[in-house]
């Protein structure tokens, strides 16, 4: 029986979860597994993974073949480093501690280069948070200073309709005077 390490899919329509299993390579996709070495979740940014590292590498170990994805997500978490460092032990290149030192040094480089890609992510995330309330502002500063003119004009063109009355109605009473004074 030849065992693989792939993913099964889990999750609703759109939205796929992963589960990182080793199972016979004859069983379906879905199907039954040997073990659950981890998961998977595409839909974050960076995508998250959690692996049991020492299960992965034991199956490494014992023949497992991974999948593309599956090997690529292993060598994104150190898997395949442990289980070349370990062959190295084994052939008596290196000392345990050694392989030890060199993966813990890999997996906090690697470590600080998941950080920083978050770290600048959730930067870019404020900066267009910022830009459009600046934005928003801005058009709430404009859309504020045009109803104020357009007060201002309506207010502008009552007054001399105001005042055009009240000379009209001057006028009128004057011409009023100037009538009764012409009659009498």
């Amino acid at each position: 029986m030849s065992v693989k390490i792939r993913l099964q899919r889990h999750g609703k329509k759109g939205k796929p979860f992963y589960w990182v299993v080793a199972a016979d390579a004859r069983s379906k996709r879905d199907g039954k597994y040997l073990e659950k070495i981890g998961t998977y979740n595409p839909n974050t940014n960076p995508a998250t993974i959690e692996l049991n590292l020492d299960s992965a590498v034991k199956w490494l170990h014992n023949g497992a073949q991974p999948t593309d994805t599956a090997k690529a997500i292993l060598s994104y978490k150190g898997a395949l480093l442990k289980h070349h460092l370990d062959g190295g032990v084994r052939k008596g290149a290196l000392t345990q501690e050694q392989a030890d030192a060199k993966l813990a040094t890999w997996l906090e480089a690697k470590t600080g280069k998941v950080d920083a890609k978050k770290d600048g992510l959730s930067k870019a995330q404020a900066d267009a948070k910022a830009k459009a309330l600046k934005a928003e502002q801005e058009v709430n500063a404009k859309r504020i200073a045009a109803a104020a003119q357009a007060e201002a004009d309506a207010i502008a063109a009552a007054t001399p309709a105001v005042e055009e009355e009240t000379e009209a109605v001057a006028e009128e009473a004057a011409a009023e005077e100037n009538n009764e004074e012409t009659q009498a």
